[in-house]
C-alpha cells in the first residue's frame, strides 16, 4: 500500500481527477489550471512540479507538468497511475515536425512512440515492444479536433533521449519511415500506461520544424497552444462520462 506524500508528488489520491493533462513546462501547467479551470487549486510544487485540479464543464480534470524526458516523466506518471489513482493521462506537450505535410502549430495525436531509449528493457520482453496509446482516448481526441477544426495528424511520434545529437543526420532514418514528429517524453507514459493497465495520449503541438526550420518562441510554446488545451480538457470530459 502506498503511503503518501510519494517522493515526488505531495498530495494524495482524492487530489486528483481521473484525468490528468501532462504539460512538459510547469508554466503550462499553471497556465491551464488559471485559464481553462474553475476553482483550481495547487495540489502539488515539489521541485517547482506544479500540479492543479480543478473543474472544466462539470468535471474534476487536474494537470501536472512532467518535466523534460522519459526518465522524468516516466517518474510522475508511474506515481499517479499507480499510487493516486489516475486513469487517464494526456501529455500535452511540444513536437519537432518530421514530414513536410506538418506544419508549425498543427496537432500531432500519437498513435505510437518509437523511441532510441532503453526506457523498455526494464521489462524484460526479450523482443522490441511498440508503444502506442489508448484507442479510446485517440477516438476521442479525434472528435474534438475535427468538431473544433484543429489541423491535426494522427501517427508515429519519436521520443529522443537526446535534444542535442551528435550525429547530424539522425532525423533522417525516421523521416523515411514516415514519423510525423519528435519529441522526448511519450513512449515512457505509454509504457508505464500498458504495464499499469491504464490509458495514454500525447497530443502534440508543432512547435518547430526539423526540415523548414519554422519555429516558435519560449513565451508562444508556453501560452499559446489553446487548440491542444481545448482538445485535451474535452477528452477528460468525455472519459469522465464513459
Amino acid at each position: 500500500m502506498a503511503s503518501y506524500p510519494t517522493p515526488h508528488i505531495n498530495a494524495t489520491p482524492e487530489d486528483f481527477g481521473k484525468t490528468v493533462l501532462m504539460p512538459g513546462d510547469p508554466l503550462r501547467a499553471k497556465f491551464i489550471a488559471e485559464n481553462f479551470l474553475t476553482d483550481a487549486r495547487l495540489v502539488n510544487n515539489v521541485r517547482g512540479i506544479h500540479g492543479y485540479t480543478g473543474i472544466y464543464n462539470g468535471t474534476k480534470v487536474s494537470v501536472m507538468a512532467s518535466g523534460m524526458g522519459m526518465p522524468s516523466i516516466g517518474i510522475y506518471s508511474y506515481e499517479l497511475y499507480n499510487f493516486f489513482g489516475v486513469e487517464n493521462i494526456l501529455r500535452v506537450g511540444s513536437a519537432g515536425a518530421l514530414q513536410t505535410s506538418v506544419q508549425v502549430r498543427d496537432l500531432i495525436l500519437g498513435m505510437g512512440a518509437s523511441t532510441n531509449s532503453a526506457y523498455g528493457t526494464q521489462y524484460g520482453l526479450g523482443g522490441t515492444f511498440a508503444p502506442i496509446c489508448s484507442y479510446e482516448l485517440l477516438k476521442a481526441a479525434v472528435t474534438e479536433s475535427e468538431r473544433i477544426g484543429a489541423r491535426y495528424h494522427v501517427g508515429n511520434l519519436l521520443s529522443s533521449d537526446v535534444f542535442y545529437n551528435a550525429d547530424p543526420n539522425f532525423n533522417q532514418k525516421w523521416i523515411e519511415m514516415g514519423v510525423l514528429g519528435v519529441e522526448m517524453e511519450a513512449a515512457a507514459l505509454y509504457m508505464n500506461a500498458a504495464k499499469a493497465g491504464k490509458r495514454a495520449l500525447a497530443i502534440c503541438t508543432v512547435s518547430d520544424h526539423i526540415i523548414t526550420g519554422a519555429s516558435l518562441d519560449s513565451e508562444a510554446r508556453q501560452n499559446s497552444f489553446t487548440e491542444m488545451m481545448q482538445v485535451a480538457l474535452n477528452v477528460a470530459v468525455t472519459m469522465d462520462k464513459a
